[in-house]
């Protein structure tokens, strides 16, 4: 069958459309990008201003056509954090529904960690062990850990690149005070969450980044996948730590023509890392694995599992 996957962030709408069957890998037939940036569509009080409700509005819809255009089979769509957390998030969501016709599933914190995990794992394999997953979305920083399909532990922090960039560095290039301040804030919060969730889970056999400003990050500093080995990207602090400087003296717009990075992520690429350095120095990773699979996929994985009667449901999809 062919599945599309409207995947609402707080960067872009994606679309995915797949071929997929129970008992096989499912294989990316169609992939296309709205560039959002909710975070600039935020009033003072939280709420999704009229203009950023419009534009996710119509990216949703041109998605929508898209699929119907090449004819899909089932069409799925979800949001994460910034409709989530959004003050006016319900109304934004039947302005959708009322236009487009259909109507997006809100995801938790907690659903997209245990999702994106199922990815991770599906793609890796049993062999992998105990593993450690961070994810760094627009809006959110997921991390979660364990040795099966889902987390043992899991946890949503408000600190995406989008909105850390936002709150605490909004000046292009930004100051050195405010990203010591930002690094200050994650390494507290990262501290805090390790302390009371992980410190009792045993050292992981693999550590595991997805999401595409981590991509971007790791290609950057020269993480390349070994295509004939199967062996993942990866990416090392040491390397993390010495482009660092470069990126915060650098705009947005000479960043974003840099390798792997994107028009819509070179904006946020300073906050991705100093987040992720931080989150790699407080969990004491020195490589991280880099996986083509996250949340997109595992929402796949999740509906091609329903299709035989396999797994338990997360969330309902």
């Amino acid at each position: 069958m062919r599945l599309g996957v409207i995947d609402v962030g707080s960067n872009t709408v994606h679309l995915l459309v797949v071929d997929a069957h129970p008992g096989a890998s499912p294989v990316p037939y169609h992939s296309q990008r709205s560039l959002l940036r909710l975070m600039r569509y935020l009033d003072a009080d939280g709420a999704i201003t009229a203009e950023g409700t419009e534009l996710i509005v119509s990216s949703i819809d041109e998605a929508v056509k898209a699929a119907n255009e090449i004819g899909v089979d089932d069409l799925i769509c979800t949001a994460t954090s910034a409709i989530r957390e959004a003050k006016n998030g319900q109304e934004v969501l039947e302005r959708v529904a009322k236009v487009t016709g259909v109507a997006p599933q809100v995801l938790s914190g907690d659903d997209e960690a245990r999702i994106t995990m199922l990815a991770v794992r599906r793609w890796l394999g049993w062999s992998a062990g105990e593993i450690l997953l961070f994810d760094i979305g627009g809006g959110s920083f997921e991390i979660a850990q364990g040795a099966d399909e889902y987390p043992d532990a899991q946890v949503s922090l408000p600190l995406g690149a989008g909105r850390a960039t936002k709150l605490f560095i909004p000046e292009d290039p930004p100051g050195h005070a405010a990203v010591s301040a930002l690094r200050k804030h994650a390494r507290k919060e990262f501290t805090r969450v390790r302390d009371e969730l992980f410190a009792k889970r045993p050292k992981p056999n693999r550590v595991v980044g997805t999401s595409k400003t981590i991509r971007s990050l790791g290609r950057l500093v020269g993480g390349t996948a070994k295509a004939q080995t199967g062996e993942l990207a990866q990416l090392h602090y040491q390397d993390l730590k010495e482009w660092e400087p470069f990126l915060r003296e650098m705009p947005s717009n000479v960043r974003e023509y840099l390798p792997g990075v994107t028009p819509e992520r070179g904006y946020q690429l300073m906050a991705g890392a100093v987040l992720l350095r931080t989150a790699m120095k407080v969990f004491e990773v020195e490589t991280l694995n880099i996986s083509p699979w996250a949340l997109r996929e595992g929402i796949v994985l999740r509906y091609i599992d329903q299709l035989d009667g396999r797994g338990a449901d997360p969330v309902n999809l």
